[in-house]
């Protein structure tokens, strides 16, 4: 399993208008994904998952998944919106 750790920058964190492209990213692939802040973690096709993580900005968080090529999607989508 691939991941990688990215610090939020957003001034709003991860909210709903991101954490809504971040699902329909996922949700075109075959790939299962984990969204992790610290302890907690979720299935990063869930939005309502995604949310109740509550990454505000400076939160670090770890994002897995299988496939390859999604996680460098996954990795350019985190560093162009978040």
């Amino acid at each position: 399993m691939g991941q990688f750790a990215y610090t939020i920058t957003d001034e709003i964190g991860l909210h709903a208008r991101p954490a809504g492209a971040l699902v329909k990213l996922v949700k075109e692939s075959d790939g299962a994904v984990t969204i992790s802040k610290g302890e907690k973690s979720a299935d990063a096709s869930r939005l309502m998952a995604i949310m109740g993580l509550g990454i505000r900005k400076g939160d670090e968080v770890v994002i897995a998944t299988d496939d390859e090529a999604l996680l460098e999607k996954l990795r350019k989508f985190f560093q162009d919106n978040l």
